[in-house]
């Protein structure tokens, strides 16, 4: 009987690697800002989950940083938001930002969760929360975006 090694055919690759191999090529690249915002947002909605003492469902802690179902369901949102906006490395804080992009629901509960976070950050995540300081001090954002910036997905 003879044994085939076919670990290293081509055709036995991972299911998913084409297809992320073909959309990481077609997707624009998050900028860094988008990026830092991302995980400011995060770090805040942690915070308040934990703070809260919020019931953690099914969800194992390591796989979605310990967050609720709401809470997990929020940062998703926030991150989907964030990578569609269409300010990209220009982006201001939301507070001055000319774009209502969040629903009336999701920005009612983001803002309860920034004011529960905002003082905390300082002491849990002291840099991100150096870097949203001195992005809420930038100039304002120009009006109109560029019209090539507010198609990335």
């Amino acid at each position: 009987m003879q044994v085939v090694d076919h670990s290293s055919a081509p055709d036995r690759l991972h299911p998913c690697i084409p297809f992320a191999a073909l959309r990481s090529s077609c997707m624009a690249p998050i900028p860094r800002r988008i990026r830092r915002e991302q995980k400011t947002v995060e770090a805040m909605i942690a915070l308040y989950c934990r703070g809260q003492k919020h019931a953690h469902g099914d969800r194992p802690s390591s796989g979605s940083g310990g967050l609720c179902d709401s809470c997990h369901q929020l940062a998703d949102y926030a991150r989907t938001r964030l990578n569609k906006c269409p300010y990209a490395e220009d982006k201001p804080t939301c507070a001055v930002c000319p774009i209502h992009c969040y629903q009336r629901l999701q920005k009612e509960r983001i803002r309860e969760i920034m004011r529960y976070s905002g003082p905390r950050m300082i002491f849990r995540h002291p840099v991100l929360a150096l870097f949203h300081l001195i992005d809420g001090r930038r100039k304002p954002a120009p009006e109109i975006p560029a019209p090539g910036r507010a198609d990335r997905r």
